[in-house]
């Protein structure tokens, strides 16, 4: 399989292009040079890091090392989640329900691509597992922190709407039924745009890196395909867990809405 060896010289004069975005932002005083700076070097130091520990567990292939990686995975989307709240909720929730819908959603997907999709052997192999589960995990994360962030900013401004129809008699299911569609199609939006933009607009990375690899065109479109039916499958189901379970942890036995339980 031939393709071109990228130098760390290549990389360091394309990485000349940021000097852009910092232009824009001095030129027009943005305020996001430095932020921007922040950004490309953690970016820089992330990839170069994940790249070495990639290396590691390639050549060890050790369920325990995958497990451990994929743990890790899972505990950094759900604190990215969580940290892009406006209002989260008290305790242990703020954290553990966007990461509890996206573990299941992400995990169940896996589970359904490496059994049924993937014949990778063993089927933990980080070859596979790994790359997918990154894919799939990023969108479905960005997923959930918007329906998170949609729902609980529709019921902090809404709540004297809400709160009438409750005393109307209505069900808190019944009251908040146009906030969850709102969000829902909120958090849905981006998958949606992805899809009908791939292929015409955007060639996404994986099938660019595949071609660019010398993977024939049409396997490396395959494999697209099927990562993004993963996506729009963990995304719906993981926005779908986030949203009534943020519903749920904000309403009581009595029908009544607790956003006592959210903190600024």
């Amino acid at each position: 399989m031939n393709y071109e060896v990228l130098s760390y010289t290549d990389l360091a004069f394309a990485a000349l292009l940021l000097l852009i975005n910092g232009a824009v932002s001095v030129a027009f005083e943005l305020g996001m040079a430095r932020s921007l700076l922040i950004a490309s070097v953690r970016m820089v130091v992330q990839l170069l890091l994940i790249g070495v520990i990639l290396d590691f567990l390639l050549s060890t292939v050790s369920p325990f090392w995958t497990g451990l990686a994929v743990l890790t995975m899972l505990g950094f989307a759900g604190y990215e989640a969580m940290a892009r709240q406006d209002c989260r909720l008290k305790g242990f929730w703020g954290y553990g329900l966007g990461a509890g819908a996206m573990c299941f959603a992400v995990l169940l997907m896996m589970g359904f691509a490496l059994t049924t999709q993937v014949a990778a052997d063993p089927w933990y192999h980080p070859r596979y597992l790994l790359p997918l589960l990154g894919m799939v995990l990023g969108n479905c994360m960005t997923g959930v922190a918007l329906a998170i962030r949609a729902i609980t900013a529709a019921l902090g401004d809404g709540r004297a709407a809400v709160e009438a129809q409750l005393v109307l008699g209505r069900s808190f299911r019944r009251a908040v039924l146009p906030m969850t569609r709102a969000a829902l199609r909120t958090a849905l939006t981006p998958t949606i745009n992805a899809m009908a933009a791939t292929g015409l607009v955007s060639l996404p990375g994986m099938m660019t890196g595949q071609i660019l690899a010398g993977i024939d065109p049409v396997e490396a479109v395959k494999y697209q395909l099927l990562v993004m039916f993963l996506i729009s499958g963990a995304t719906g189901i993981g926005v779908t867990i986030a949203v009534f379970s943020v519903l749920r942890r904000l309403t009581d036995t009595r029908h009544r809405l607790r956003l006592d339980r959210l903190s600024e």
